[in-house]
């Protein structure tokens, strides 16, 4: 009797998902464990296996299908398992030529969203370089068109030595074209494609927040001098005795909860008519993945360390490189840092991750002019931005939150020793 593939629980408020990828075709043999196809969520892409060994007798929901939780996708057959005999791979190295004989290895070196927008673009992945040497990514593709784009339009010298036309003179031209070409003609450069779930998801929350919540912003400026030499002064031991760098992360998650043990309303929510105030703190950290952003949550991060919090981010930020983050990692979460300074934001006004009522945004590190006991200087300084709630959070309680994170930082031995 066939064993059925279904679609197993998704975790809190996710019911359904999408079909993203098969990575078995009909007749293949599969090995208990090994990963047959991949879901894609509204939170994270989701890896199916096999229960047990066999062989993909029937493909039940093909790529791009909408499928709810226990939904059959595929069929098993009892048979072949996934590891062969030596006959076997001796055929099969006689029957198949040598680039084929590994598939799964070769899929496993390009992501998913890489792979479909390369053959979106008719591009072979095993031509496209990965950055880091592992994986090809979607930032890799992109990265890789572009080279093509570059190398096909550049310039070729004028025929009889004439001299080609300037740049201002190109730009003239092309935009010359572009303007009489008629609209059915530039159609045909423009290029469509359904937007994924997670991207949908993405943006019907934002819109939401902005319709449910009364946003505010406040903002402040923090001056990074003391917790930069802190850093500086510690990052190799720190490093050396455990295996992650000293960041920013944690004095910020740290400085948060102290801001937010102070102004508890900051760390609540609204069910109808009621205010929840939080007794604990989950803090999430906003991630920019390939597909959209995502914010993993640090569970109870008032105990943990800082190497604990700085362990936990970069694992976060890695699993979400290789689409391996967890529903269970999404779930929650009572107050969000977004750290748009790690793409040179300067200023912004972060929206809401509903149902909090809190946002924390952070920005690039730039020396400034500032003065200080009458005497000016040049210091680090980093714009902070806090999102909130106006219906429960007044505006003297936003300003005060941010200014108990500025004196945090300002002074980590206060942080420490209240952390």
């Amino acid at each position: 009797m066939p064993t059925k593939i279904v679609v197993p629980d998704l975790g809190e408020s996710v019911i359904d998902a999408t079909v993203a990828e098969w990575l078995k075709q009909e007749g293949e043999s599969v090995a208990a464990g090994e990963t047959v196809v991949i879901l894609e969520t509204d939170k994270v892409s989701l890896e199916v296996g096999a229960e047990s060994d066999g062989i993909l007798a029937r493909i039940e929901q093909p790529a791009g299908a909408d499928v709810k939780i226990g939904a059959v996708l595929g069929l098993l057959e009892a048979g072949a398992s996934g590891s062969s005999t030596a006959a076997d791979d001796s055929r099969q190295l006689q029957e198949q030529p040598p680039p084929e004989q590994q598939p799964s290895a070769a899929k496993e070196r390009v992501s998913p969203v890489a792979r479909r927008m390369a053959e979106e673009h008719a591009v072979d992945p095993a031509q496209v370089m990965a950055e880091d040497g592992a994986r090809v990514t979607k930032k890799d593709v992109q990265r890789h068109l572009e080279r093509q784009e570059t190398a096909g339009t550049a310039p070729a010298s004028a025929p009889g030595g004439a001299k080609p036309a300037s740049p201002v003179a190109a730009l003239k031209a092309e935009v010359r074209s572009s303007s009489a070409a008629p609209a059915e003609e530039r159609s045909v450069r423009e290029e469509r494609r359904p937007m994924s779930r997670r991207r949908q998801t993405i943006a019907r929350r934002l819109l939401e927040a902005q319709q449910s919540a009364a946003m505010l912003t406040t903002f402040n400026e923090v001056d990074m001098q003391a917790v930069m030499a802190l850093r500086a002064r510690r990052r190799e031991a720190f490093k050396a005795k455990y295996g992650v760098s000293l960041g920013l992360s944690s004095f910020f998650v740290k400085a948060a909860i102290g801001a937010l043990k102070a102004f508890p309303l900051l760390n609540a929510e609204i069910q109808g008519n009621e205010i929840v105030r939080k007794q604990y703190y989950d803090i999430g950290i906003a991630i920019g993945a390939e597909e959209g952003l995502v914010v993993p949550v640090l569970r109870d991060a008032d105990r943990l360390s800082f190497a604990e919090i700085e362990q936990a981010v970069r694992s976060y930020a890695q699993q979400s490189e290789a689409g391996k983050l967890s529903i269970e990692s999404l779930r929650g979460g009572t107050f969000t840092i977004t750290n748009g300074g790690v793409f040179g934001s300067m200023l912004s006004t972060p929206i809401l991750n509903p149902p909090q009522v809190g946002i924390l945004g952070l920005h690039a590190i730039k020396d400034r002019a500032t003065v200080i006991d009458g005497q000016i200087a040049v210091r680090p300084i980093m714009y902070v931005a806090l999102t909130y709630d106006h219906r429960i959070v007044d505006g003297r309680e936003a300003v005060q939150f941010l200014v108990r994170i500025k004196e945090l930082i300002e002074d980590p031995e206060v942080l420490l020793l209240e952390g």
